[in-house]
């Protein structure tokens, strides 16, 4: 009988179900669930209360919701819930939120159902910037080392300063949630019944090492009284590693999906980290860019190198016995969505839809047409803050050269070469901080669809570029954990290695950088960098001036 595991992958819009066999790695079915309630950041689900700019809240319904489509994968498949030996879970990360004791999320409660602190906070969640502009302030006066692991800057979208602002603006949630836990923790809480937190995501977004474990009582002291025992009080000491089993479906968690109870449960992980292995990465020198909405940059070291600007370096984070490295750009898809929602006028509509295709797709076809450098336009790809290397979600877009002969192809292109440019940053930054890249890997649905944004990436940072074969690379990654939680036994396999071996693949095709294009964008690069480093590092602090006046002209109305 043919064994087969669960990828569940959660993103920032919608979540995928991916049904995998074990032998060989075959995709047999794949659902997505899209979130009935997407991103709230305008007003919560009762259409009244309104939230805060920069807010970014989430329901956690939705995310059940994606367990209630295991059955219609098995289904469309012609799969039984007896082939199924493990499941796996990744999670759009730091995606946060407070629970009860019973584990029930606080807005669950119809008490809390219109305070926006009792919803789970996504990655993207800025408004808690002046919280981060607090850690990093009291980190400094008192000189903490752990924060060279995090590139010297804690980030507005991690766990501390998500907690801190539930505290300092609704004390009362604050008060009440029992623990505050990450969204893929949470999911395994639901599956197994058990609190297993995962060593990716306390690693990466809690300030959490596996050497030191989290900073002392007496500092989250210093950034609030009330948060002295924040870590026994709210999180958990006791952290498991990604190859890991949680534990078993419960029988309420098997009435939910519609899998046997008992079928093992891999810890929880980030979604970026999880598709390393997907791709066949399993030793160091390779850096995954995982590109979706926002990017993730991740790759396994042998030591471990304090990069500034750099997201994060956890022991053990993705593989056992590796060091892995995490930095990220906020807005990439998110980018080119913008672009088309705002910018593109009803001409371009009508001619995407007498030629039978997407605006996506025409912006690319006609944006192929251009050269480097052709427009004459230039821009940073801050529309929704910088995550690396200026860590600063305060950071803005900027586009300049444009006249009245832009066109809204050009415009599209030089916001896909921004984000190449900004990886470029990434790259030059872990090179020179000790942490040599030997190949570069693209994973998501963008490195799949668009040849065109490949080639540029590969002609801005002048390297080849492999491509994953899967079009669900975090949701395969996260099927290859299920396996290794089922082990051997069971039909799975014993290590991370072996199963990425067996059921991870590349595409045949690699993506070359053309030396006229490289030497073109050379020189774009440097203008780039100029613009970086004078609105980027504190040379003119107009973005943030902007964008103060914006946020207190909303509030006011």
């Amino acid at each position: 009988m043919k064994k087969y595991t669960i990828g569940v992958d959660y993103g920032s819009l919608s979540g995928r179900v991916l049904l995998v066999d074990v032998e060989n790695g075959e995709e047999v079915a794949c659902i997505t669930v899209d979130y009935a309630h997407a991103v709230m950041d305008r007003v919560l689900p009762d259409g009244v209360t309104k939230l805060a700019p920069e807010t970014a809240l989430q329901h956690p319904q939705d995310y059940l919701d994606v367990l209630r489509a295991v059955p219609k994968a098995l289904e469309e498949a012609g799969v039984t819930k007896e082939q199924i030996i493990g499941i796996g879970v990744d999670f759009t990360s730091c995606t946060v939120l407070p629970i009860d004791k019973d584990g029930n999320p606080l807005c669950f409660n119809e008490k809390y159902a219109s305070r926006p602190h009792a919803y789970p906070k996504l990655w993207k969640h800025h408004a808690a910037q002046y919280e981060a502009d607090r850690f990093n302030e009291v980190v400094a006066s008192r000189g903490e080392e752990f924060i060279k692991r995090y590139g010297g800057k804690m980030s507005s979208e991690w766990v501390v300063p998500k907690a801190m602002q539930i505290l300092h603006e609704d004390e009362e949630i604050y008060d009440a949630m029992d623990r505050f836990i990450e969204g893929g923790d949470w999911i395994v809480l639901q599956l197994t019944g058990e609190e297993k937190r995962s060593l990716c995501q306390a690693g990466y977004k809690a300030v959490w090492s596996k050497k030191d474990g989290y900073p002392s009582d007496d500092f989250f002291k210093a950034l609030d009284p009330k948060m002295e025992h924040f870590v026994d009080e709210k999180l958990s000491r006791d952290i498991y590693a990604t190859t890991d089993t949680a534990g078993y479906l419960t029988k309420e968690a098997a009435q939910l999906t519609g899998l046997m109870e008992g079928t093992a449960v891999a810890v929880a992980n980030v979604d970026a980290h999880v598709a390393l292995p997907a791709v066949k990465i399993t030793e160091p020198g390779k850096m995954l860019m995982i590109m979706g909405t926002s990017t993730c940059h991740i790759m396994m070291g042998r030591e471990e190198k304090f990069i500034p600007g750099v997201g994060g370096v956890v022991e053990d984070g993705v593989i056992p016995g590796y060091f892995a490295y995490e930095a990220g750009q906020a807005c990439v898809g998110d980018h080119f969505d913008w672009m088309v929602h705002n910018a593109v006028p009803a001409s371009y509509e009508q001619e995407a839809k007498e030629k039978n295709m997407g605006i996506h797709q025409l912006l690319t076809e006609k944006a192929a047409m251009l050269k480097p450098g052709e427009s004459g336009l230039l821009a940073l790809d801050w529309w929704n803050g910088n995550r690396s290397i200026l860590t600063d979600a305060d950071l803005t877009g900027m586009l300049l050269g444009c006249t009245l002969l832009t066109k809204p192809e050009e415009i599209y292109r030089t916001l896909i070469e921004a984000t190449a440019f900004g990886t470029r940053v990434i790259v030059e930054a872990f090179e020179e901080g000790g942490v040599p890249i030997e190949e570069l890997f693209a994973a998501g649905g963008i490195s799949k669809k668009n040849s065109m944004m490949m080639q540029i990436y590969a002609d801005i940072t002048n390297r080849e570029i492999r491509i994953s074969s899967s079009a669900q690379a975090p949701a395969l990654g996260a099927a290859l954990f299920g396996a290794v939680a089922a082990g051997s036994e069971k039909g799975g396999y014993d290590t991370i290695q072996e199963a990425s071996e067996k059921m991870s693949r590349l595409e045949d095709k690699m993506y070359v950088p053309i030396p006229e294009n490289v030497a073109l964008y050379n020189e774009l690069y440097k203008e780039y960098k100029t613009l970086h480093d004078y609105f980027g590092a504190g040379e003119n602090n107009v973005m943030k001036r902007l964008k103060k006046l914006r946020n207190e002209i909303k509030s006011s109305k």
